[in-house]
């Protein structure tokens, strides 16, 4: 036999073993909610650690965009700060013949961000949606300083947006609010602008106050802490979901179900989120 011969068939040999490599790889996709990515980034971090075999992508663009790509088979799991709509449940039924399957792995207290400058500490449920509804402008309204309001606030796509909007805004969010891609670059915003007020997730308060949140104008001002989500005393609080077309087989149930184990929930607690049990 030729060595020219030989030299193909080990390149050939060679291209085999890697095609084969490749293909032994599982892949699992993972996208959706903003607020989710850290820690959705974490667990696929140490969970690839520990199974070298198992390729886990993790990507954001908001809840919206995450069960989108589930619609269209793009995403095996959408990570979600919102329940799934009946929209979205019909459309999986009408495509898949499935209504989903629907996960919580996390909770998670929704802040809202103050700067440390500002002499406002604490406001009402009632207060933060006269706020982002534009009925209140100005901060001397809430016994801060006499400066004007500026809001800072998620996308449409985010459900972070949707959650603020149905359970403290209730109502359609002011035309001066400044939407922003991400929970990260709210609290950016907000950590340069002493007269600002954004939301979103606990676990990106660095460099910003947490506001205290009051149930109604009698109550005291709670903090989104462990415990005060634990005993439901801080007001705005909500599970994170993972949603799937079907009942998870293979690498993607072990990934679950690892998330769901112990480890996977302490992850929760170390990124700044909160266990779901």
């Amino acid at each position: 036999m030729k060595k020219s011969n030989l030299k193909l068939y080990a390149v050939l040999a060679v291209i085999m073993l890697v095609g084969l490599s490749f293909t032994a790889l599982k892949k699992i996709t993972v996208k959706g909610s903003d607020t989710m990515v850290i820690l959705s980034q974490k667990w696929a971090e140490v969970y690839m650690a520990k199974h070298p075999g198992t390729v886990i992508q993790v990507t954001g663009g908001g809840s919206g965009v995450g069960l989108a790509a589930l619609l269209n088979g793009s995403t095996e799991i959408a990570n979600a700060s919102r329940p799934i709509k009946p929209a979205e449940v019909q459309k999986l039924k009408s495509k898949f013949k499935t209504a989903g399957i629907e996960i919580p792995c996390a909770k998670d207290g929704l802040s809202v961000f103050l700067n440390k400058g500002n002499r406002v500490s604490e406001l009402s449920i009632q207060q933060l949606g006269d706020i982002y509804s534009g009925k209140i402008t100005n901060w001397k309204e809430v016994g801060g300083d006499d400066a004007k309001i500026r809001l800072y606030g998620r996308e449409s796509s985010s459900g972070t947006f949707e959650f603020f909007r149905e359970h403290v805004v209730q109502g359609d969010f002011a035309a001066n609010v400044q939407t922003l891609p991400g929970t990260a670059a709210i609290v950016n915003a907000v950590a340069k602008d002493k007269y600002s007020v954004g939301y979103g997730g606990a676990a990106y308060a660095e460099g910003v106050k947490d506001c205290k949140v009051k149930k109604d104008a009698k109550s005291k001002g709670v903090l989104p802490t462990a415990a005060t989500i634990k005993n439901k005393t801080y007001p705005i609080s909500r599970y994170l979901f993972m949603y799937l077309k079907s009942k998870p087989t293979g690498e993607t149930k072990a990934f679950i179900d690892w998330i769901l184990s112990s480890e996977g929930q302490k992850l929760v607690v170390e990124t700044g989120y909160f266990p779901v049990k």
